[in-house]
């Protein structure tokens, strides 16, 4: 489900770029705390996708989240990287449920935190989720 093939500078700009303008489109009335993502397809396509907030906190969704739906409701399946903008610093990774998400369906791809500024990491998510919860479903 994921390219091994390393990210280039323009590639990672161009993810980075693509989550920071998803960031602004960000619902977070309660939290305050707005995110951007953007997801590198295989073949080039980036989805991008920001944190879409609900008073009833549990149906808050991620932008990680929304950029994965977005791009399989589309029919995309492959995935080679993730970038996430916050405007902590250092950059906030992931929650767990996005973690188990990407993993679901995007594997071990590259994953880059980023402030509004700056690219601040870069890792391969199973530095992030080292034990993933993997189910092969029914045959």
């Amino acid at each position: 489900m994921s390219g091994a093939r390393p990210l280039s500078a323009d590639e990672e700009r161009r993810l980075v770029d693509a989550a920071r303008k998803a960031r602004e489109n960000a619902s977070a009335p309660y939290s305050g705390f707005r995110v951007g993502a953007a997801l590198l397809a295989e073949d080039g396509t980036i989805f991008g996708g920001c944190n879409v907030e609900s008073a009833s906190y549990g149906l808050t969704v991620c932008g990680e989240r929304t950029a994965v739906f977005k791009a399989i409701s589309e029919g995309t399946r492959k995935f080679r990287a993730v970038a996430v903008v916050t405007d902590a610093d250092p950059p906030a990774a992931p929650c767990g449920a996005c973690r188990q998400v990407l993993w679901d369906q995007c594997r071990d791809i590259d994953v880059v935190l980023a402030t509004p500024a700056r690219v601040v990491s870069r890792m391969r998510l199973a530095t992030l989720l080292p034990l993933p919860f993997e189910f092969e479903g029914p045959k």
